[in-house]
């Protein structure tokens, strides 16, 4: 006796089934309303989200290994000046600025230390030890040299200092074409911190002036006095 048909199935024909031991095919959900990351339509699902320091290309995150390297300054943060830049300008100032202090300091420090060694040289002469050498009287233009070289070397300090706070550059920065700037806001130092900034470079010349040498190797190409008060020396975009 043959049975009576069944009711229809609501949900349409069946699905063949796969044999047994295949895995089974995903189930693809279907998007009546557009697909996703196609904005403007509805229902449609929005593309990921922009990642920083990473290009976006239809939505979507790039593949494996297409990442670009691994930036040599932080994202946002203008083109850093090279060690060999501030060497340069380094160089510049000294020529500039600091040539003929230092040279009047050190034409009377020499005057004076070559006539020590003349009295050293006539007690030695005549057998007399140079701890019973009388020492001779310092020259008044040794004292003199040495005063003006002195302040005039004190006064380019704090003109570097005030050129620095106020601009961002000195004579050698601004022919290389760097400046230096606070690394939070990319402001100009100040009076203050660049004299401080000054001060704290004794601890770059420490360990054989390692501090100096720092920025070859540094993500942020910083000194050890830059990182002390926070500044970063940039190449200079006018």
């Amino acid at each position: 006796m043959s049975q009576p048909p069944g009711p229809a199935n609501p949900y349409g024909e069946p699905q063949p089934q796969q044999p047994y031991g295949y895995p089974q095919q995903p189930a693809y959900p279907q998007y009546p309303y557009g697909q996703p990351g196609q904005q403007g339509q509805p229902g449609a699902y929005p593309p990921f989200p922009q990642q920083a320091g990473y290009p976006q290309q239809g939505g979507y995150p790039p593949p494996y290994g297409a990442m670009p390297p691994y930036p040599a300054a932080p994202t946002g943060m203008p083109p850093l000046a090279s060690w060999g830049a501030r060497l340069g300008a380094t160089l510049l100032d000294g020529l500039m600025v600091m040539l003929v202090p230092y040279g009047l300091f050190m034409a009377g420090y020499l005057r004076f230390s070559l006539k020590v060694a003349t009295a050293w040289k006539h007690c030695d002469d005549v057998g007399i030890a140079r701890s019973d050498c009388a020492r001779p009287a310092v020259p008044a233009s040794s004292i003199v040299l040495m005063l003006v070289g002195g302040v005039l070397m004190f006064a380019a300090g704090l003109f570097l200092c005030y050129r620095e706070g106020t601009t961002g550059q000195t004579p050698g920065k601004r022919i290389v074409g760097i400046r230096l700037l606070r690394e939070r806001d990319g402001s100009t130092l100040g009076f203050g911190l660049a004299f401080g900034r000054r001060l704290l470079h004794v601890l770059d010349s420490l360990s054989c002036y390692l501090g100096y040498l720092w920025p070859l190797w540094d993500r942020k190409r910083q000194t050890f006095a830059d990182k002390c008060v926070h500044t970063v020396v940039i190449k200079d975009p006018h």
